[in-house]
């Protein structure tokens, strides 16, 4: 006589909800649509992100180019 575990009569595979479905890239459709950024919802945005002109102006693409980016959470040496 053998007794059956709880495990046992889960058995059956189940797709779990994390596992991702994969979808062919061809049959994807990319649609991109012109977006004011000189609008009152965007200059309302930005009015609460940037700090400045020079910030407002590479959070909406237009950085210096060749510029280097600024490294956060760099530890000094103490001497």
């Amino acid at each position: 006589r053998k007794s059956r575990s709880h495990s046992s009569k889960s058995a059956k595979k189940t797709m779990s909800p994390k596992t991702p479905k994969k979808r062919s890239s061809c049959s994807a459709k990319v649609t991109t649509t012109e977006v004011d950024i000189l609008s009152p919802a965007a200059m309302e945005n930005i009015y609460y992100i940037a700090h400045n002109a020079a910030d407002c102006l590479e959070f909406r693409g237009f950085g210096w180019p060749n510029s280097k980016k600024k490294k956060k959470g760099t530890k000094r040496k103490k001497n």
